[in-house]
């Protein structure tokens, strides 16, 4: 949690994750502050996958999640973003103790691999970075291949950028602008994080939407819809993928990137009758419910139906203990199940 903590984004921040599966630093990012946007990346779609269902079962209405390496990246954000965290892959020295396994896979040339690996992802990163942004470092090892080694390297290529000094509750101050968190000091595992910034100062630039929109009527449809379900109406202002989605202003380009998630997905037709997104019940807020108990929140899980007052009619958002779960179709005495079969227990 500590490199996320550094970069510490302000409200208002466009952030990307760089190096972002399976989403837990994305995730606290998020809710860090009322970020503009974030945009969550992992090159490798298996853990892109797993990177986009945290997204959504987190309810973050505001975020992108793309599948791309940096270089990519970089080419289509040039002084994009206003902070930028670099959880780089690397050779896990700080797992050892948690997966003693990884001893057995350690060797002195794969951390050196790592660095160069590093520095490549930190030079996309540092394009994509708006003068006067920030960008944290950080890997899960210690050696000073991967650490110091990758920071010098990179300022002596890059004289617009310095290192910044940097404190946090609880742990060492960071006077020289990066920090050691070694296992036998803390209580966790073993980290490195150093917080840069970019010179210069700049002001955010507008960029063109690159998905199409939804039509004037669709989107009323769509506002009136979540508006008679007891939400504040949601009007879909693109589409992904063919289907209505509410995204942050001044969003990426999009075109060319393989992207798995665009901000919030509301729903789709099917023939006349819309059925709402799951991710809608995780991220909105919701004044008509029905309170599960302990035993009906199994059988909601499960994917079975629910028993209710035959007067209720409709779609309904399941709560337990306050938190909203999922939607379910309220007929004849009977709740059916719209809880994503992939979740099911």
């Amino acid at each position: 949690m500590t490199a996320a903590a550094v970069l510490c984004p302000q409200d208002g921040d466009i952030v990307l994750d760089l190096c972002a599966a399976p989403g837990g630093k994305s995730t606290q990012l998020a809710m860090s502050a009322k970020l503009q946007l974030l945009v969550a990346n992992e090159p490798i779609p298996g853990r892109a996958q797993i990177l986009s269902r945290n997204i959504e079962r987190m309810g973050i209405s505001n975020a992108i999640v793309t599948s791309a390496y940096p270089d990519q990246l970089a080419k289509k954000w040039p002084s994009y973003f206003d902070k930028i965290l670099v959880d780089a892959p690397c050779s896990g020295e700080g797992m050892f103790r948690k997966h003693p396994e990884t001893r057995a896979e350690w060797n002195e040339q794969a951390s050196v691999r790592c660095a160069e690996r590093q520095l490549d992802i930190l030079t996309s990163a540092a394009k994509m970075l708006r003068a006067d942004g920030k960008m944290v470092y950080s890997t899960c090892t210690f050696n000073r291949y991967e650490n110091e080694g990758v920071l010098e390297a990179f300022l002596a290529a890059h004289s617009d950028f310095h290192l910044c000094a940097f404190s946090l509750p609880g742990l060492p101050a960071a006077p020289q602008g990066y920090l050691h968190l070694w296992p036998h000091q803390i209580r966790g595992e073993g980290h490195f994080v150093a917080l840069l910034e970019k010179d210069g100062s700049s002001t955010p630039s507008l960029v063109k939407p690159s998905l199409p929109s939804v039509d004037k009527k669709t989107a009323a449809q769509i506002a009136d819809f979540y508006s008679s379900i007891g939400c504040s109406p949601l009007c879909p202002n693109a589409l992904f993928a063919g289907r209505p989605v509410l995204l942050p202003d001044n969003y990426p380009d999009l075109n060319g990137i393989r992207t798995l998630r665009a901000g919030l997905h509301l729903g789709e037709f099917k023939g006349k009758a819309f059925i709402p997104d799951h991710a809608v019940a995780l991220a909105a807020h919701f004044t008509r419910f029905v309170e599960l108990d302990d035993a009906q929140i199994y059988t909601y899980l499960h994917g079975d139906v629910l028993p209710c007052a035959e007067s209720l009619k409709g779609f309904v958002v399941l709560t337990y203990k306050g938190y909203q779960i999922g939607f379910g179709k309220a007929s004849d005495g009977m709740i059916k199940n719209h809880y994503p079969k992939g979740l099911r227990k």
